[in-house]
């Protein structure tokens, strides 16, 4: 059975947005996120309404944007998930950081977690094997090279 986010692919980047900033140091404003999001501040507006209501931020209008521990809770898991599939196109993979970045922004979600976990566990056991000598993620990503990928 697939399970259903209960926010959408938008909402989860406006929380990512706001706990990267919050993790930097820097206090979360509108301006910043439409920033950070490429989007019109009045799109930003709307969003932090949807995500007040549900509990997950803090916000008054004109003011600071300060996640919840539900906010947060969420928020780790989005960033969670963006850094196994990140992690998995750098290091399995061999795509460039860049490239990595941005394909992860758009995977993180759509893959469920069981695809997370087993990315996951991938990554692992493949950093391990590596560590014993048997670099067969080496040889793969020569193996693209050769084809030109």
């Amino acid at each position: 059975m697939v399970q259903k986010r209960q926010l959408s692919s938008s909402l989860e980047d406006y929380l990512e947005a706001i706990f990267n900033l919050s993790q930097k140091g820097k206090v979360a404003r509108s301006k910043d996120i439409a920033q950070i999001l490429g989007v019109a501040r009045a799109s930003v507006t709307g969003a932090l309404k949807l995500l007040n209501s549900k509990g997950l931020i803090d916000y008054k209008p004109y003011g600071f944007i300060i996640l919840t521990e539900k906010g947060v809770q969420k928020a780790q898991s989005v960033v969670r998930r963006h850094n196994i599939i990140e992690s998995f196109f750098v290091n399995v993979l061999g795509v460039e950081q860049q490239i990595a970045e941005q394909a992860a922004c758009k995977a993180e979600h759509a893959l469920g977690p069981v695809v997370i976990s087993k990315l996951l566990n991938f990554t692992e056991f493949s950093t391990y094997y590596s560590e014993k000598g048997t670099d067969f993620i080496a040889d793969f990503q020569k193996y693209c090279r050769s084809k030109g990928l």
